[in-house]
């Protein structure tokens, strides 16, 4: 991946410096978009096959089984190997369980003992808990819907309709944002093992290949929409590692309404680039802002032995 993310980086050198993205019209054919840039949507396909044109697919059974996904874009390549294994459900089910429920997830995964308080971490960077920070708490998923809304009003009315959907940008940009963020502030592995778990809770049978007709068929819940997730958290952990190269973050970083403003406008930037489209820029006085930079804060105050996240794994 060293190539990719060289070009990556000079991309974002000559194009996320500025705060403002102009609206940017574009002719480009759905078939033209979808094989050259690097994310994708679930709206623009109607079934599995026609994602298999896009998406090099392939499943290995023998011992334990596997599916690799690669996905080309300007001539660099993502893959993602996921193998059977624990889910999100089976760490929820262990929390929720006795003594031995814990003893069997640790042997299973032993990664999920080690890192158990990172991984609470991005669940509550995913999840609105109020109660923990305060009322109008905000979630990944809420900075994806911000994102949406900032499309340039002129770009907005020549969208497809069906891209403005819950299937549409905003599940793209909640996937890419949130793996990102994930890279830069936690680790790619960490990305990589909340994506793979996540995705295996929703549909076990991703990585055989055996699916019912009826999740064939189901474009927004099975294994269509699915694999285009996985997809696009492999393109967020490459532009996660870029931008946290680009604004040195590490776990001691003090995330500043002004570092996220700047982080996510860079992002928007590249989906500008991807898609073809201008943005309204975020600033560091918008609500979500702030709110979710102290979030962030909050969260890797842990880290310092403060107790904070001890606290919040007895509430779970």
């Amino acid at each position: 991946m060293g190539t990719l993310r060289y070009i990556v980086c000079i991309f974002l050198f000559f194009n996320l410096s500025c705060t403002w993205q102009q609206t940017t019209n574009t002719n480009i054919g759905q078939n033209s978009m979808l094989s050259g840039k690097a994310a994708l949507l679930t709206t623009r396909f109607s079934s599995l096959e026609e994602l298999k044109k896009v998406i090099k697919i392939e499943y290995t059974l023998e011992d334990v089984p596997q599916v690799s996904l690669t996905h080309s874009s300007n001539g660099q390549e993502v893959n993602s190997v996921i193998r059977s294994g624990i889910s999100e459900l089976d760490i929820i089910n262990a929390k929720k369980g006795g003594f031995w429920d814990h003893v069997s997830l640790g042997l299973n995964s032993p990664y999920v003992v080690v890192n158990r308080k990172d991984i609470m971490r991005v669940y509550l960077m995913a999840r609105i808990r109020c109660n923990l920070f305060g009322e109008g708490d905000v979630a990944f998923y809420n900075l994806s819907e911000a994102i949406m809304y900032n499309i340039s009003d002129d770009d907005t009315a020549g969208i497809n309709s069906k891209d403005l959907t819950e299937k549409g940008f905003i599940n793209t940009f909640n996937h890419i944002t949130a793996q990102a963020l994930m890279t830069s502030v936690f680790s790619e592995r960490l990305a990589d093992f909340i994506s793979d778990v996540h995705e295996l809770r929703k549909l076990p049978e991703l990585v055989t290949g055996k699916f019912t007709k009826e999740q064939i068929n189901d474009i927004e819940e099975g294994p269509v929409d699915n694999y285009i997730d996985i997809i696009n958290n492999e393109w967020g952990q490459e532009l996660g590692k870029v931008l946290r190269k680009k604004y040195n973050i590490s776990r001691e970083t003090n995330w500043t309404p002004e570092l996220l403003a700047n982080y996510l406008n860079d992002i928007q930037s590249y989906y500008s680039w991807v898609f073809q489209i201008g943005f309204k820029p975020f600033r560091a006085s918008d609500e979500i802002i702030i709110r979710f930079s102290s979030k962030i804060n909050s969260l890797l105050m842990g880290v310092s032995g403060l107790g904070f996240i001890d606290l919040i794994f007895d509430l779970f």
